[in-house]
């Protein structure tokens, strides 16, 4: 009988997520897109990519903060794309859910992944450090996203 219930919410939280639809994010202009997307290092700046390359949870937007500041929100196949000093940085996602520091240094590019993971009743994600290689190919799926931050 229970699970027969628990059947029913779900299937009712997932038409809810359907009928919705996708999150919309505010997109940066397609020639900053293309330009981000060159992936040229920039000697008096670190470059920090954060993208989200994955439809899971496509209808909730996941906000992102760099060193306290709100960069924006994430949506499905969406990234940011950070001008950052040199040292020590902390990126967040949804509050302090999932929390990552990252130390940069002046012409290096850097690549995190926010990893959407389904919950019961809600989507949590993970921020992780990914390679070079495999962070081109997500921001290469993905869309530029605007913000203020780090420009």
């Amino acid at each position: 009988m229970k699970i027969a219930i628990i059947k029913k919410v779900f299937i009712l939280v997932i038409s809810l997520v359907v009928l919705t639809g996708c999150v919309g994010v505010v997109k940066a202009p397609p020639a900053l897109d293309a330009k981000a997307k060159e992936f040229k290092p920039d000697p008096a700046t670190s470059q920090v990519y954060v993208y989200r390359n994955e439809t899971l949870g496509g209808a909730i937007a996941m906000d992102i903060t760099v060193d306290g500041k709100l960069a924006g929100e994430t949506g499905p196949n969406s990234y940011f794309k950070f001008n950052l000093p040199a040292g020590e940085h902390t990126i967040t996602s949804q509050g302090d859910q999932s929390v990552l520091k990252l130390v940069t240094q002046l012409g290096k590019l850097y690549f995190v992944w926010q990893e959407v993971k389904m919950g019961f009743f809600s989507a949590n994600s993970e921020l992780k450090l990914v390679s070079e290689a495999d962070g081109k190919l997500g921001v290469m799926e993905s869309v530029l996203i605007d913000s203020s931050v780090g420009k």
